[in-house]
């Protein structure tokens, strides 16, 4: 099978993906298929990351990436499915996976897109806050469009209609912000991603304060405040 024909099938006809979602079509071999070519796109992307600092920290960013959206989906995906049960969806385990996998292709698929100008910046400039700034917008767009595609195929394969279904979509959007809130966090305690070239390579850092203050700070330096 060649994995990346079913992601590019996947990306150029969509509502017959999520059709074959919806029927239970091949979807152990989609699953398998999108896992294996959103894990290629992140670990090269992380290796640029991991290359602002060079050396190990090129090839721990790029198994830190994909485990990045891979334990975010973990921990978030239990909380989908079973609300969608209580909530009287039929739709099984392995159809949300699926979706959410193919949210994930299309995110690493975006990383692609990005790597010459992350590459272009990389290597015309040597200003470490940017450097972060740069990547956290460009992870963050990336990830709102995954986002915005599988919430496109929830409610493809949505099995209700009426005032039901607009509850489901308010519920569907509070998750949405949860796996948002996780991701960034769970991304603040697998870091670092970039490494720091003044300091010595570390595999983890000590937890403090949180992502959104990290943020906050950068900004900061970025702007000599």
């Amino acid at each position: 099978m060649n994995h990346f024909t079913v992601l590019m099938q996947f990306l150029r006809d969509r509502p017959k993906f999520f059709e074959t979602v919806q029927s239970e079509k091949y979807l152990h071999q989609t699953a398998l298929s999108l896992l294996i070519c959103s894990s290629c796109f992140f670990a090269l992307y992380g290796m640029i990351l991991g290359s602002f600092s060079g050396g190990l920290q090129i090839l721990v960013s790029a198994v830190k990436l994909p485990a990045l959206y891979l334990l975010t989906l973990a921990i978030c995906l239990p909380a989908l499915f079973f609300f969608e049960v209580v909530a009287g969806s039929k739709r099984t385990f392995l159809q949300y996976l699926v979706l959410l996998l193919a949210s994930m292709g299309v995110i690493g698929v975006m990383l692609l897109g990005f790597a010459p100008v992350t590459l272009f910046f990389r290597l015309s400039l040597n200003d470490y806050a940017f450097f972060q700034l740069l990547n956290i917008v460009i992870l963050g767009v990336g990830s709102v469009i995954g986002v915005q595609v599988f919430y496109r195929g929830m409610l493809a394969i949505a099995d209700s209609d009426g005032q039901e279904l607009k509850r489901r979509r308010t519920a569907m959007k509070l998750w949405l912000f949860l796996y948002a809130f996780v991701g960034s966090q769970l991304g603040w305690t697998l870091r670092p991603f970039f490494g720091n070239p003044g300091q010595p390579f570390q595999l983890f850092r000590s937890l403090e304060s949180n992502f959104f203050l990290h943020v906050l700070h950068l900004f900061g330096d970025l702007l000599g405040l």
